[in-house]
């Protein structure tokens, strides 16, 4: 009678969220794209305190799951489930707790919001021939469990790679540097913008003008000597927001003139001779043998797994992509990008550990004193877990400490070495 009860009180709840939603008015539509930048009042009522909240909630029947209860309770509903062991990325330890459960025909589950993470596990059992039989879930639990009464095992593999719980990242969508009413709505006035046929000018808002009899949306560009210029929204594409040196201003070009179209020629024909040079560069690098790094073993995969934040879409193109060169004959020719915080020290990790995978050393060249010493600290942090001998060089080091690290480097007893451009000479 209880859970009927129950039941009726959050079928209760639905349709008054239905309701809401339903009675909720949502504008998807500016008439004008000056209506989007307009602001819109908010009134306090529209929001609900958590004292409210919770008034609310306790006026009806409140079932909680979970191990820690946030309302007072008057009757509790016990699982015979115990908590995830913790493993330390002990993955001997790991299989030999499954093996066990799997002998006592129990049903054994592995959770991964990331299909990758799953990839990942199964290679590593695979390395390690694990045979066990194990069932992939490509879903996210908070956490894992042991189900004695239903003969179940549930383990995350957040939790066997001691990682943060995050769900999967929003994978991202490529774009190009042409203008979008988005960045249109970020253009200040007095913005410089370049037109791919008019060159170089300065943006001043946007103006309704009539053509073929009807009113539309334009945006205005001033180039030298006050000459304008309107751009209809439908050709945006021609459009992009100036990037040049930081701090330096453009020179605008003039309507009508041929300065703009005689850069464009000379610019195409340098971009040409540098492609040739490219060409040439690049046939003669393809005809040198550099070294072949094996694929990915066990101990990779552990590293990259153990990465306690969700790999970006870039990232992880980023580091296969990287991977994918070192194990080519050739000597691999590639710059990595990206904005700080974005990830590069990770995938710089991954290379240098695949590296001393393969039994090689690994040199790590940074422009600065302190960076050398903040990347030796972060390499040292990441890889503390394998066998792996991190050290660095820079100026705090004493000549006698700089000797002895070098000797060790020779020696072969450093495998990742991190310094300025000192270690060259």
């Amino acid at each position: 009678e209880k859970i009927e009860q129950q039941e009726e009180d959050l079928a209760i709840a639905y349709d008054l969220f239905q309701q809401t939603v339903k009675s909720t008015k949502v504008s998807t539509h500016a008439e004008s794209l000056e209506e989007i930048n307009e602001k819109q009042d908010v009134d306090p009522n529209d929001f609900i305190t958590v004292a409210g909240l919770e008034k609310e909630i306790q006026d009806r029947h409140i079932i909680e799951i979970g191990t820690k209860a946030f309302f007072a309770s008057t009757e509790q509903i016990n699982f015979a489930t115990k908590e995830q062991p913790a493993f330390n990325r002990q993955f001997d330890l790991l299989i030999k707790n499954l093996s066990d459960y799997e002998k006592q025909q129990y049903n054994i589950f592995i959770f991964a919001e990331n299909p990758k993470q799953l990839e990942r596990m199964h290679v590593i059992f695979t390395d390690l021939k694990a045979e066990i039989q194990v069932t992939p879930i490509p879903v996210s639990i908070h956490e894992g469990f042991i189900d004695d009464d239903l003969k179940l095992v549930c383990y995350t593999d957040h939790q066997v790679f001691q990682r943060y719980h995050k769900y999967k990242v929003k994978q991202a969508f490529s774009k190009n540097k042409a203008l979008t009413l988005k960045t249109l709505r970020e253009l200040q006035p007095g913005d410089y913008v370049s037109h791919i046929d008019h060159g170089v000018g300065v943006y001043s808002g946007l103006q309704k003008i009539e053509a073929n009899g009807r009113l539309q949306e334009a945006v205005r560009i001033q180039y030298k000597d006050g000459d304008l210029l309107y751009v209809n929204i439908s050709s945006l594409h021609k459009i992009s927001k100036y990037s040049g040196k930081e701090g330096s201003i453009p020179k605008m070009n003039k309507l009508g003139s041929d300065v703009w179209a005689k850069l464009k020629e000379k610019t195409k024909k340098q971009v040409k001779d540098i492609a040739t040079d490219l060409i040439k560069l690049y046939a003669q690098r393809k005809s040198l043998t550099g070294f072949t790094h094996s694929p990915d073993n066990y101990m990779q995969t552990e590293l990259e797994a153990s990465f306690i934040y969700e790999d970006t879409p870039d990232q992880a193109k980023a580091s296969e992509d990287v991977k994918r060169d070192m194990e080519k004959p050739a000597p691999m020719d590639r710059l990595v990008c990206g904005d700080v915080g974005f990830g590069k020290t990770e995938v710089a990790i991954r290379a240098a550990f695949k590296s001393c995978c393969d039994g090689k050393q690994a040199a790590i060249l940074v422009p600065t004193t302190i960076l050398a010493y903040q990347h030796y600290k972060t390499f040292g942090e990441r890889l503390k877990d394998f066998p792996v001998k991190v050290d660095f060089i820079n100026r705090f080091k004493s000549a006698k400490e700089k000797k002895e690290t070098l000797k060790k480097l020779e020696e072969g007893k450093i495998d990742i070495i991190v310094g300025t451009h000192a270690l060259l000479g």
